[in-house]
């Protein structure tokens, strides 16, 4: 058999998608089945198909977080805050293990710091803190070893400073799972020599 009647045998690709959209489409001009018929077509999609698309949902204080951890202490610890005013989500916090030391720019001066994340979104970003924690060190390193010995002397530089490494550690998070989540990095302890 040559190779132009093998092609001519094989039915098209999406044909069977397009019967199944006409299907649909039929169902919605009878009246019935609407929202069923749109659905299995896939022109509309369940709110949990799409939230799970969307990346980590903000999780509403009291709410139960469908990718909690479980609470653990020492060690790479998150907690849970759940205060009665300020924002009507929840906040988690994630304690990375241990202390970043790194050279100042351009000085001979040393910066370490522990560190801490902030999330308002539900456990996929701490489960993800956790995972990557080996490329997110390494960028935080980096941006610590980019610092001017001046910027981290004054209360203004560290708030900068505080920025920076926020938005490297989303950078990261972004590159190896699609979203970053973090809201912020907390300073644990600061010291400079």
């Amino acid at each position: 058999m040559s190779d132009k009647k093998a092609k001519q045998d094989k039915p098209a690709r999406g044909r069977g998608v397009m019967k199944f959209a006409l299907l649909g489409l039929a169902l919605v001009g009878a009246g019935g089945g609407t929202v069923f018929g749109l659905m299995a077509a896939g022109v509309i999609q369940t709110a949990d198909a799409t939230a799970r698309e969307a990346g980590p949902q903000f999780v509403l204080k009291g709410e139960k977080d469908p990718y909690a951890l479980p609470a653990a202490k020492g060690k790479d610890a998150v907690e849970l805050v759940h205060g009665e005013g300020g924002t009507k989500y929840r906040t988690a916090y994630f304690s990375f293990a241990e202390d970043f030391t790194s050279n100042l720019k351009d000085t001979s001066g040393l910066i370490q710091v522990s560190l801490a994340a902030s999330t308002r979104r539900d456990g996929r970003v701490l489960m993800w803190l956790h995972e990557h924690q080996l490329a997110i060190r390494s960028r935080i390193l980096v941006e610590l070893a980019d610092t001017p010995e001046e910027e981290v002397i004054s209360s203004a530089g560290k708030v900068r400073l505080q920025k920076r490494l926020t938005d490297a550690v989303n950078e990261v998070l972004v590159e190896q799972e699609g979203f970053g989540g973090v809201d912020n990095i907390y300073f644990r302890t600061f010291i400079v020599q």
